[in-house]
């Protein structure tokens, strides 16, 4: 059990990734602290897909279900809050929040996901997670068939192009700018009817974030049921980086095969290091971190 404001284990973020850690380590009866500020990037969308037993419910139902499951473990305490420092000192860490607690712990998990960096479209924010989406397996289904728009350029475009085919007939790639593809990435767009238009996108016009048309700064617009974008992203949270944590070229936070960073102690799981951003990877990497810590804790009194 936990003294005061000290922990076995203090998880950041307290959505899918962080509560299956914290499932994983309330079931091995370690104290554990979530800190959560309640802002998951998945806010908008209304609803999420491809994730078992709870396919086609929204985010926020789904949250809810994990943490009433998850604080059944006495062991486990939830705070609303946000941390905003953190530092390690022989061998333990300390966590500051916005309201002026601080909290220490011998191991630390960062599950804080990444912050979408929107473009200066008009429209465009309002509609992300409803019909402007990331993902072909999250939200590719319920557009297909449909006129889609790829807001992508170059190798991100080429990407998601063959995916987004697979789905509907009816795509074209929204470069907005000149476009950067190899000759060898034209021609089999070309070969699959996937025109692109290098025109600067003005505005995303919408009704309560469902895509209406595009708006170019030639004046022209054309009409659409759905985007995917590939968005630039920071890390929800800066102090990885402060404690020393690396981040990858692509601006993951650095892990290994056990989600461990590289600092002793500290690690990741989630949307801040793993590519493939969905439900089932994050609660995945969430139960593999809480088991990983579990083992370590074990051997540590062993």
């Amino acid at each position: 059990m936990h003294k005061a404001n000290n922990f076995d284990v203090i998880i950041v973020g307290g959505s899918y990734a962080g509560l299956a850690a914290a499932m994983s380590l309330g079931r091995s009866l370690r104290s554990v602290l979530i800190i959560d500020s309640g802002k998951p990037c998945n806010r908008q969308t209304p609803h999420s897909h491809n994730f078992l037993t709870q396919d086609g419910k929204t985010p926020k139902e789904i949250s809810e279900i994990a943490k009433s499951q998850v604080l059944a473990y006495k062991t486990v305490t939830f705070v609303d809050d946000k941390a905003i420092s953190g530092f390690k000192k022989e061998g333990i860490f300390s966590i500051g929040t916005q309201m002026g607690a601080t909290y220490t712990s011998g191991k630390l998990v960062f599950a804080t996901g990444i912050k979408d960096l929107m473009p200066s479209i008009k429209g465009f924010a309002e509609c992300w997670g409803i019909s402007v989406v990331h993902c072909p397996y999250c939200h590719g289904y319920e557009i297909r068939n449909e006129k889609t728009g790829i807001i992508a350029n170059g190798e991100r475009a080429y990407h998601l192009a063959p995916m987004v085919n697979n789905l509907t007939k009816d795509i074209r790639i929204l470069s907005n700018g000149p476009a950067s593809f190899s000759t060898e990435q034209s021609s089999k767009l070309k070969t699959h009817n996937i025109d692109i238009l290098e025109k600067k996108i003005v505005e995303v016009v919408h009704d309560n974030g469902q895509v209406k048309n595009v708006v170019f700064d030639d004046g022209s617009k054309e009409n659409y049921t759905a985007l995917y974008a590939a968005l630039p992203f920071d890390q929800h949270s800066d102090i990885p980086v402060s404690l020393g944590c690396e981040l990858s070229d692509e601006g993951y936070i650095q892990v290994d095969s056990m989600y461990k960073t590289t600092i002793e102690g500290v690690y990741a799981c989630g949307d801040n290091c793993i590519k493939m951003r969905s439900l089932a990877n994050s609660v995945a990497s969430g139960t593999m971190v809480g088991a990983v810590i579990n083992m370590e804790l074990v051997k540590e009194k062993f």
